[in-house]
């Protein structure tokens, strides 16, 4: 139960933002994006209160979230940071791979970074974290710095939106024709 208390419910406060944020587009009519829940298998389930007190994952997850917005094809994965430094610990292999394979059918994937510490928020395109990606895989920097963050993918809060991040995905979009 100490685990949980400690890691289970990080960057669950970015969640809720952000799924203020999809609720708010789904009602606007402009997106439909869903959570995608991480599969577990329950171990043991408190029969007086029908909750689940140990769990295992079942699988690695791939992204956060999975939608359409105006047609286009989206996946992205949210990640909040306490520090100038993001440790490419937090971004899985597997995460990369799904990704990748995504803007292959012409998706798009990015990234939503919050740090925390700055109260700020990110936009960073797929193609963006895969360079700290290679660069690690090449023997470099197992991390990226907050000053190497293209500072144009800065997500401002805006029309009661706490993560408003469709003029940052409308710029991406503009990027890649």
């Amino acid at each position: 139960m100490a685990t949980w208390g400690k890691h289970g419910l990080r960057g669950s406060t970015l969640e809720d933002l952000i799924n203020y944020t999809i609720t708010r587009y789904r009602d606007a009519g402009l997106a439909l994006i869903q959570k995608i829940p991480t599969p577990i298998t329950p171990v043991n389930i408190d029969s007086a209160t029908k909750h689940i007190t140990l769990a295992y994952f079942d699988q690695k997850s791939t992204v956060d979230y999975l939608g359409v917005v105006q047609g286009i094809p989206i996946c992205f994965d949210a990640k909040e940071v306490h520090v100038d430094t993001f440790s490419l610990q937090n971004v899985q292999e597997h995460q990369i791979a799904f990704m990748d394979d995504f803007e292959k059918q012409q998706g798009i994937a990015f990234f939503i970074i919050y740090y925390a510490h700055k109260n700020e928020f990110y936009y960073m395109p797929y193609r963006d974290m895969k360079l700290f990606w290679d660069r690690a895989e090449a023997g470099g920097r197992k991390s990226f710095t907050y000053d190497e963050m293209d500072k144009t993918g800065r997500i401002p809060a805006e029309n009661s939106l706490n993560i408003h991040f469709l003029p940052n995905l409308q710029k991406d979009i503009l990027e890649r024709e």
